[in-house]
């Protein structure tokens, strides 16, 4: 077939070896291979960024299809085609004539068309005795026949790469305005937590988009906006955990209150015991309070609770209580063992309390179980917070059992 032949521009046009492989690819076209013309068409379309042409060239494509008589592009029915400029021209929408040189050459050297040049560089065909063409010069449509698989492919892998940008793009705006808005609710509503520090986070991020950006570009903004966000709601969990708990500490208390104020009536000697009855088994001793240590030796025993303080950090008695809520939780202690902890120890030794199990925790099996221990100690006077804290001070972690 003449495709399969290697021919030269006519004039001082250049040849690359890049066109010479070109043409010679046209040479291993399947027998009876035929494709629809305007499905190629719309697959170079689709992959017009991927071969590197401009919307014009492709208009110049499309008025040069318009001159191959047949809906299927076929080597048996020939593949050239031989407009004149002027031609080209109108079916292009009136485009210039430097312009349309210049996409027709573009086009060649995306390999989409082929020049097939005569000898004195003019289109035109040679036909037989009966009329059919023998040869025709011009441009060879045989590119987008022997390509029609690879450009499909690469229409494609366009199409994908649309939708994931796309889905990349509505996933980020959605992660956008989730931050916004509950900074925006944090803020207002005056949640403790250092929001500035994660609003500027939130600016810094949005800054590194591009003004035109890719996949690419956007994928990697994603994930540390995704980041971002979760740390938000991780935080204002964590307050709410902190509120639910301060609720119940203040009902702990009163409790504890309620409990202890006795009538002094009641803890005197009463008649009945002057006349020699024994006192009711059912009031027991007062128990002294269990001593609280000073928070600075508590937070020099147990480093480690520092973390889950507010903004990261313990600077009083509240952000003791406020972590060791947060620690009660990631150590599986259940609610109700830490809220009895409080009502024998005292809401400030009970944190404590926390703080050393945190520090100790990988010699403790049941961090539940072993506060529940600890705190039935307590209640018959068994238990010092002392020693506990004075082991950690000596650098026993890892190595000594907690007293208790």
């Amino acid at each position: 077939m003449q495709s399969g032949n290697v021919t030269t521009p006519f004039g001082r046009r250049s040849i690359s070896l890049a066109l010479v492989r070109g043409q010679m690819r046209m040479a291993e076209i399947k027998s009876g291979k035929t494709v629809d013309k305007w499905k190629v068409f719309r697959d170079a379309c689709e992959a017009r960024a991927v071969l590197g042409v401009q919307d014009r060239a492709l208009a110049v494509l499309d008025a040069l299809l318009t001159f191959y008589p047949e809906s299927e592009l076929s080597e048996d029915r020939g593949l050239v085609v031989f407009p004149s400029n002027d031609q080209l021209s109108v079916r292009a929408h009136g485009i210039a004539g430097t312009t349309l040189r210049r996409h027709l050459a573009a086009l060649v050297e995306a390999g989409l068309i082929q020049r097939k040049d005569s000898a004195n560089g003019k289109r035109y065909a040679r036909k037989d005795n009966g009329g059919a063409i023998e040869e025709a010069f011009g441009f060879s449509l045989a590119p987008l026949l022997a390509r029609a698989e690879e450009l499909a492919h690469m229409a494609q892998q366009v199409a994908a790469e649309r939708r994931r940008f796309r889905a990349t793009k509505e996933a980020l705006s959605i992660c956008r305005r989730d931050i916004r808005k509950l900074l925006t609710a944090a803020i207002e509503e005056g949640a403790a937590g250092d929001w500035g520090r994660v609003e500027d986070h939130y600016i810094a991020l949005i800054a590194r988009i591009p003004r035109t950006p890719t996949v690419l570009d956007i994928e990697p903004i994603l994930d540390e906006m995704q980041m971002l966000r979760e740390e938000v709601i991780n935080r204002l969990e964590i307050l709410e955990d902190f509120v639910k708990t301060d609720s119940n500490d203040v009902q702990i208390e009163r409790h504890i209150q309620n409990s202890n104020t006795e009538s002094i009536h009641e803890l005197e000697p009463s008649s009945r015991n002057e006349l020699g009855e024994k006192p009711s088994p059912a009031i027991k001793p007062m128990r002294e309070p269990i001593k609280a240590f000073p928070l600075g030796m508590v937070l020099q025993a147990c480093p480690e609770i520092r973390d889950y303080g507010p903004n990261g950090t313990i600077e009083n008695w509240r952000d003791l209580m406020s972590a060791a809520v947060v620690v009660r939780s990631m150590l599986g202690v259940s609610p109700s063992a830490y809220q009895e902890a409080c009502e024998i120890l005292g809401a400030k030794n009970a944190a404590a309390v926390m703080a050393c199990i945190l520090e100790r925790g990988g010699q403790i099996n049941s961090a539940g179980g072993y506060l529940r221990d600890l705190t039935r100690k307590a209640e018959r006077g068994e238990f010092s917070l002392g020693p506990m804290l004075m082991a950690l001070m000596r650098g026993g972690v890892g190595q000594k059992k907690i007293p208790a």
